[in-house]
């Protein structure tokens, strides 16, 4: 079965490469989320951790080529099939969040406060799916065995990409209306959140690819072009996962959301207090 782990030789060096990556990414979110308490990108830590060890049995791999083991095997499997999906919750957070600040509510499809929970149960569902296809794949001994895996994986990923398919679309539509009739709490606000919203846009676009991808790998058969050559996993997954995390480096939701909410707390202060005293005045 060893033989059969792999359709090419991995490479260590692109392996290593990414371990580096997604390390630095990880160290930075790691410092990101305590300085700014911003609790709720940790799944999308741990989906960049994943992502890591993932790679790490990757590179054992090569190190093994040809007589490959299987614990290293499943590293990379499952891992690197589940880290996206981690990365999808906190996606579906900073959403809600954002709808939140700028008291926008009524423009969502979907309530706000249903909205992450509701978001939530399909990553479940894609996590429990993905999880359990890759569990039987790694351990297949049958043809059918491997086939069964491989057919609750694509139906794994494709509850993750009608989700998040359905969560593109619920963006666009409260970006559209927000953008036709601005909230009032939006006019004291400068503009900084759309910067938020575009990183959103982009991200879950890549995700996407990568999942799109992922499920035609599992459609095609492990005999399939696309699990014959290593360049694909790196161009359609890693390098797309990566690119993801990074860019939350850069544009950190803390530097939108808090700071955003002091602002609109403070505005909403003051915009009491005038009302206040004009009532006291008799205005």
């Amino acid at each position: 079965m060893a033989a059969n782990y792999y359709k090419y030789d991995p490479s260590l060096a692109a392996a290593i490469t990414f371990i580096i990556g997604f390390t630095i990414s990880s160290l930075m979110h790691i410092y990101q989320i305590v300085k700014t308490k911003t609790w709720f990108f940790i799944p999308f830590l741990i989906g960049s951790l994943f992502e890591i060890i993932g790679f790490v049995g990757r590179a054992i791999g090569a190190k093994q080529t040809p007589d490959w083991t299987f614990g290293p095997y499943v590293m990379q499997t499952l891992l690197l099939l589940l880290g996206p999906t981690c990365y999808a919750a906190s996606i579906y957070m900073v959403l809600g969040r954002l709808i939140r600040l700028l008291n926008a509510e009524e423009y969502s499809l979907i309530r706000s406060s249903w909205l992450t929970k509701f978001f939530l149960v399909g990553d479940v569902l894609s996590i429990a799916l993905q999880g359990i296809g890759g569990g039987k794949l790694v351990n297949a001994e049958t043809e059918d065995e491997r086939s069964t895996g491989e057919d609750i994986i694509i139906g794994g990923l494709v509850v993750q990409i009608l989700f998040f398919s359905l969560f593109m679309a619920v963006t666009c539509l409260f970006h559209f209306r927000v953008n036709r009739k601005p909230t009032l709490r939006m006019s004291t606000m400068d503009n900084s959140w759309r910067r938020l919203l575009s990183v959103l846009y982009i991200t879950s676009i890549l995700i996407l690819i990568r999942s799109i991808f992922r499920m035609i790998e599992y459609v095609m058969g492990h005999d399939s072009e696309l699990q014959s050559k290593e360049v694909y996993i790196y161009v359609l997954d890693a390098a797309p996962m990566l690119i993801a995390s990074a860019l939350f480096n850069v544009f950190h939701p803390s530097r939108y959301l808090v700071s955003g909410k002091q602002l609109a707390d403070a505005t909403d202060s003051e915009m009491q207090l005038t009302d206040y005293d004009s009532t006291y005045r008799g205005e």
